[in-house]
């Protein structure tokens, strides 16, 4: 499908409420701890996706290209934005709020499907994580014989919170998984 017939299909079904976002290279899109309640589908261009952006702890999780989507968990849970996006080039975006999310499961059954993986792949990864933070925390215990209950706590936060989170880097773009 051409990208002009793609992004016709893409619109098709919002009628005149579909709303079209245009970010130039090297512009802040989404920024991580904001409040954010809608998603965002890339019809063109390319976006970078970090955690503990402009910190020293900044982490590059991939970056996000034509039929990509973020900013899923502030629509869907009202959360505040786990990573900072960044256009990488000239990006534009099909901006999807919650009155509009029920037409864009409708018409993107393949992008649905991609959030849904990535998804599960993040709570893998997640699951991952705190099976190596046992072990480093067993690991801790038998090498020390005073309470390490704090030490513990302090390593649980680093790993749970998003500006903390270590996680495998992965592009997302086009159904690539």
């Amino acid at each position: 499908m051409a990208n002009n017939e793609q992004q016709s299909a893409i619109m098709a079904g919002f009628d005149d409420r579909r709303v079209i976002l245009t970010f130039p290279a090297e512009s802040l899109i989404l920024k991580e701890g904001d409040r954010n309640v809608d998603m965002y589908k890339i019809i063109q261009g390319q976006a970078e996706m970090y955690v503990g952006y402009g910190t020293d702890k900044e982490s590059l999780l991939g970056i996000a290209g034509p039929d990509s989507c973020f900013g899923e968990l502030g629509l869907l849970l009202g959360a505040p934005s786990i990573y900072t996006v960044i256009a990488y080039t000239d990006v534009s975006v099909l901006r999807v709020t919650s009155d509009r999310i029920a037409s864009f499961v409708k018409e993107n059954q393949t992008s649905t499907l991609q959030i849904m993986r990535n998804m599960a792949e993040t709570m893998s990864v997640m699951q991952h994580q705190i099976m190596d933070l046992s072990e480093e925390i067993n690991i801790l215990k038998n090498k020390e014989e005073n309470d390490n209950s704090e030490l513990e706590k302090e390593i649980i936060k680093s790993y749970v919170r998003p500006q903390g989170m270590k996680g495998k880097m992965y592009f997302m773009g086009r159904g690539k998984h």
